[in-house]
């Protein structure tokens, strides 16, 4: 089971559930290029975390994975598991759809130092904000039993696009756990279980 975080997050981000996974599955828990342990090299996208992604499986020839990925985290999931869909056997995805249009307000730097390189907010912003909805098309090409967990009602992101990814995704089980959108910090143990009784169906 490989874990991939959001914007401004890190791997250490998933241990609010990741013991309680690790009894089930060998966990990995990665950090996205310029965020944590990871290099920063200044130059970010979607599709560079997914190559980064491929790379992990294939230099640990890591085979039937369970990915994992949470908004940011949960784009590259849909796009390693369109590109490699001999390595991925199920993908779970917390909150997150594909890009759409939208209006991202970035924020200013706060000061201090930061668990993640500054430069990738403005660079996943402006790809997230795709009024072209260019990446789509590629959901139905998952061939992997997909996941979905949306966060209900509070969450920042409207759960009509969800519905959407659901609808467009070959083999798809959408669950709502209304606890925002980081629905495995706030409600970890919801989010265990909706994932282990999605992966012994």
């Amino acid at each position: 089971m490989v874990f991939l975080h959001g914007l401004g997050e890190q791997a250490a981000g998933w241990e609010p559930v990741a013991p309680r996974l690790a009894g089930t599955f060998r966990v990995v828990a990665l950090d996205l290029r310029g965020h944590g342990a990871s290099d920063r090299p200044g130059a970010y996208s979607y599709e560079l975390m997914r190559d980064d992604v491929i790379g992990v499986l294939d230099a640990l020839e890591l085979s039937e994975v369970v990915l994992v990925g949470h908004s940011m985290g949960g784009v590259v999931a849909y796009l390693v598991a369109a590109a490699r869909p001999e390595r991925i056997a199920r993908l779970v995805v917390e909150d997150a759809p594909m890009p759409f249009p939208r209006r991202s307000v970035v924020r200013e730097r706060p000061p201090g130092e930061l668990p993640f390189d500054w430069p990738v907010v403005p660079a996943i912003a402006a790809q997230t904000d795709d009024p072209d909805r260019r990446w789509w098309p590629l959901l139905r090409d998952i061939a992997a039993p997909v996941l979905l967990i949306a966060g209900g009602p509070t969450s920042t992101i409207p759960q009509d696009e969800l519905h959407e990814v659901a609808r467009l995704v070959p083999d798809c089980t959408l669950v709502t756990i209304p606890a925002g959108h980081h629905v495995h910090t706030n409600e970890p143990q919801a989010f265990t279980r909706a994932v282990l009784d999605w992966l012994a169906r």
